[in-house]
């Protein structure tokens, strides 16, 4: 998808003043591109393209990034590695400077489509404000992952910038038919296809159709980045969210804040992924995951629906964030 305000200027036409036809054009311009936002240009990947592999987070190792290069070569994209996308630095994948350095030569790098994060952990939040993404608003590649990764989704995101939520390097280990189907997803996410997905009907869903702009990620981390730079703006939106291994309590607690916060109250729709793992104390905390999530959410009539099929779970579906999507029929649609 390709906009200039060339184009925008030849929809006005020629029989009208020179005045009138400039401040026409301003003003087409600016409501094209706050409905467009930022996105103003951006392209699919076709075979033969570069895809580089980061590590902005955990360290990897090379046999747990082998089977990933090898379907990705599959599918006939090239496959770059940053210069230091196996360091070590205690659990880091290096420091921050070496991780700064690897994210920001691919995002400079107009020969890159895409850029994969090997893996989640931690460690986003520590170098987000050092990368400089004005080269992504001239020249848009995808930039890809989950779980830690929700820093760089809620920050390309507010800034206009498309992303996938997907899964990673380690995890394309190709053991099982599900691991298989969260591969093919990112796949047909990169390529441009239409992605269609199930909302499996849990006894806690609110169902009903919305549409909006789908944005989030991880629980945890969209909870941590409130209030910075990243923080992203819910209103009118379809948000998803997920989350592995909390206590229960801080599920409740992360819920309250985003409420307080303003995130929850005017959404167009709120999807839930996998909340796996989950931990309780002695002392039990008396709701699921599910349970505490549809209670802070029951006062407020957009639908609600639980059990998408991504996160920290298999199959973990490939998600275009930061474009339009539409909920019909208990089912997510995302057009490319």
């Amino acid at each position: 998808m390709c906009v200039s305000v060339y184009n925008i200027s030849v929809w006005i036409g020629d029989n009208v003043s020179g005045d009138v036809r400039l401040r026409t054009r301003l003003i087409l311009s600016r409501m094209f591109i706050s409905k467009a936002k930022s996105y103003l240009c951006f392209v699919y990947l076709k075979k033969g393209d570069k895809i580089a592999i980061v590590s902005p987070a955990r360290w990897i190792t090379e046999d747990e990034l082998k089977p990933s290069i090898q379907f990705l070569q599959e599918q006939a994209f090239e496959v770059i590695l940053s210069p230091h996308v196996y360091d070590q630095w205690n659990q880091f994948a290096g420091k921050d400077e070496v991780k700064v350095s690897d994210i920001q030569s691919c995002i400079n790098d107009p020969s890159i489509k895409a850029i994969i994060a090997s893996r989640g952990g931690y460690g986003a939040a520590r170098i987000i404000d050092q990368l400089d993404f004005s080269p992504l608003k001239k020249s848009h590649k995808w930039l890809c992952g989950y779980s830690d990764f929700t820093v760089f989704h809620s920050t390309l995101n507010k800034i206009g910038v498309p992303t996938i939520h997907s899964t990673m390097p380690v995890n394309m280990q190709g053991k099982d038919a599900n691991e298989v189907y969260s591969n093919e997803s990112l796949i047909q996410a990169l390529m441009g296809e239409e992605l269609k997905y199930n909302l499996n009907y849990n006894g806690l869903d609110k169902p009903g159709n919305a549409k909006g702009e789908i944005v989030g990620g991880n629980l945890s981390i969209l909870y941590s980045i409130m209030g910075s730079p990243s923080q992203i703006d819910t209103k009118g939106k379809i948000l998803f969210m997920e989350d592995l291994d909390e206590y229960l309590y801080h599920i409740d607690r992360m819920m309250v804040n985003l409420k307080r916060g303003g995130m929850l109250q005017d959404l167009a729709a709120l999807v839930v992924g996998g909340m796996s793992d989950m931990n309780d104390n002695t002392i039990p905390f008396g709701k699921t995951a599910v349970e505490i999530i549809s209670e802070h959410v029951a006062e407020y009539s957009y639908p609600v629906y639980f059990g998408l099929e991504a996160g920290h779970i298999q199959p973990n579906l490939a998600l275009r964030l930061g474009m339009e999507a539409e909920i019909k029929d208990n089912q997510l649609f995302l057009q490319p």
